[in-house]
């Protein structure tokens, strides 16, 4: 049987696969199964101590968007991608010290709110459903995507076929694998957020963290190991065979990520992301304090600053360990992980199934992420100001509840009918150009609204909608 084609999770690998979600979903059911107010079920009560707070924003941040397509990027671009990371310190620093005293002070749900109390209704709405887009489309559907992808190449087996393609062997995900896994992630991630809210979300993410550091750790150790080190890295690189791929800036003409975004485009990313985002703040809003607040966003920096190393230098070693290894494959970014994992991995000891694990908790930690953030927005800022404002706490909760169950049922829909398990396009910079379409208004207007009184109501509005028709 050819190498790709194995079975790559014997029983001790399955076990601790397994298991890890075994433990998340009971950990998430019984953390959550006390909910009783809506700000309980949306903002965990706000009791989350400084180290959930890190642990959930990372989490929720490094998904397997991240360590995959991290990864994938290194592997096809290079180096330059860790400016996405390098980028977020100054970020998280503008929503510890500006933003997060002026969210936490008006003792708001949602960052719409923030808006509707700032400016008027208009930018409140169109924030909640910018928000929503965002995180149900552009963030959950490439999370199902990824995760089932690089789910199936572990897998391996029956999971993928093999196929030629340009001279090369090419693997490719067995169709009808990705449908289940799709599914089966979609089940998972659903049935504790669904129950639990914020709290289960939060507690989950802090352990799915750990795995996934733990398992970007040992697969980049052992890469680094087989290609003898970061200064052999550094030769390859400038030697007969070098591509250039460590370089931090890379020419104003490269088409994905030339020096002049990185100082400017990538720079505005960088600030609605970790500012204006309501997925990422809701977790500061949920801290039992400011001064806890502030230190799990530090915290959470600090964890950003592994994953150029752990995840986008690991990519660029792979692309020479694997002009080495696997001279007549052909490999998709997307499926450099995959690879990378059965290529240096050794087998037999669980270390696989630790990996998986650690995959799994990153897309779990995204998927609930999202669909507790979204429901949230709907619940408050469109069911409790619009339809219902006498709403009680149970009717909140169980319009949150219902949001999550129509989002992960067009999610999962859009991930099996939309997208292909065998693109080998950069999926992760594709995430990034959706995401900037439809953001830099949201940004000036949260800047504007903090830093300048003049800013007016009809001033946002048209700047939302003016940001989305020039970035298009």
């Amino acid at each position: 049987m050819n190498v790709g084609m194995e079975n790559f999770l014997n029983s001790i690998d399955l076990l601790i696969f397994f298991g890890a979600i075994a433990l998340v979903m009971a950990i998430g059911v019984l953390v959550g199964s006390r909910e009783k107010t809506s700000e309980d079920y949306f903002l965990a009560g706000k009791n989350i101590p400084w180290w959930g707070v890190a642990g959930s924003i990372f989490g929720s941040n490094i998904s397997a968007n991240h360590l995959v397509g991290m990864m994938g990027i290194g592997f096809g671009v290079g180096f330059a991608q860790s400016h996405f990371e390098i980028g977020a310190i100054a970020a998280l620093m503008l929503l510890c010290y500006g933003f997060l005293p002026v969210y936490r002070g008006l003792n708001i749900l949602t960052l719409s709110e923030y808006l509707g109390k700032r400016y008027d209704e208009r930018s409140r709405l169109l924030y909640a459903l910018i928000m929503v887009l965002i995180m149900v489309v552009v963030q959950m559907v490439p999370a199902l995507y990824i995760g089932s992808r690089t789910t199936c190449i572990l897998m391996g087996g029956e999971f993928i076929e093999q196929v030629e393609r340009g001279g090369k062997i090419a693997l490719e995900v067995n169709y009808f694998y990705y449908v289940i896994v799709v599914i089966s992630l979609a089940l998972i991630s659903a049935s504790y957020t669904i129950l639990g809210g914020l709290k289960a979300v939060i507690w989950t993410d802090f352990l799915q963290s750990s795995l996934l550091l733990v398992a970007g750790f040992v697969l980049a150790v052992l890469t680094f190991n087989e290609i003898g080190g970061w200064s052999q890295l550094m030769a390859l690189d400038r030697g007969g065979q070098g591509a250039n791929k460590m370089h931090l800036y890379l020419p104003s003409h490269h088409r994905e990520l030339p020096w002049t975004g990185v100082l400017t485009g990538l720079k505005a990313m960088d600030f609605y992301y970790w500012g204006t985002n309501q997925f990422i703040v809701q977790r500061a809003l949920a801290a039992r304090s400011d001064r806890e607040a502030r230190f799990g966003v530090i915290v959470a920096g600090f964890l950003k600053l592994t994953i150029p190393f752990i995840a986008i230098g690991t990519g660029v070693a792979a692309y020479y360990l694997f002009l080495e290894k696997l001279p007549e494959r052909s490999i998709a970014s997307d499926a450099a992980f995959s690879e990378l994992v059965k290529l240096v991995i050794p087998f037999g000891y669980g270390i696989v199934g630790l990996i998986a694990a650690g995959v799994m908790g990153a897309i779990l930690s995204s998927i609930d992420s999202m669909m507790n953030s979204a429901a949230t927005i709907v619940s408050v800022d469109i069911y409790q100001r619009y339809i219902n404002p006498q709403a009680s706490d149970r009717q909140m909760i169980r319009v949150g509840r219902s949001s999550i169950v129509g989002f992960v049922t067009l999610a999962t829909l859009m991930a099996i009918l939309v997208l292909d398990p065998n693109s080998e396009g950069h999926f992760f910079l594709q995430i990034v150009d959706y995401q900037g379409y439809l953001t830099p208004g949201l940004l000036v207007t949260f800047l504007l609204g903090i830093f300048w009184r003049r800013a007016t109501g009809l001033g946002s509005f048209v700047t939302i909608c003016v940001g989305i028709f020039y970035s298009w």
